[in-house]
């Protein structure tokens, strides 16, 4: 199944890069496609568990999907995200 999440703290190709990086590595998660323009992650899963836990992946790295709490905390994180994505870009 293919879905598009709609992200908040989208800010850069650094946040895009720790994006990728971070669903590809779920086993059941691929053609993962992040949109900065559009602040929007598409990705193709196999169940919803997996859904669900790209969506947890999303929330620790810091990019809630837009209706979701986006604390201070949640913030930061996706400051951390972004540096570790540019450096590792």
């Amino acid at each position: 199944m293919k879905t598009t999440l709609e992200i908040q703290n989208l800010k850069c190709g650094g946040c895009a890069h720790t994006i990728t990086t971070k669903l590809n590595e779920l086993s059941e998660v691929s053609d993962v496609f992040v949109d900065n323009e559009n602040f929007s992650v598409t990705f193709t899963y196999t169940t919803e568990p997996v859904l669900l836990e790209a969506k947890n992946v999303l929330v620790k790295l810091g990019y809630p999907e837009v209706g979701d709490k986006n604390a201070i905390t949640t913030k930061a994180k996706s400051f951390v995200s972004c540096a570790i994505g540019r450096i590792n870009n």
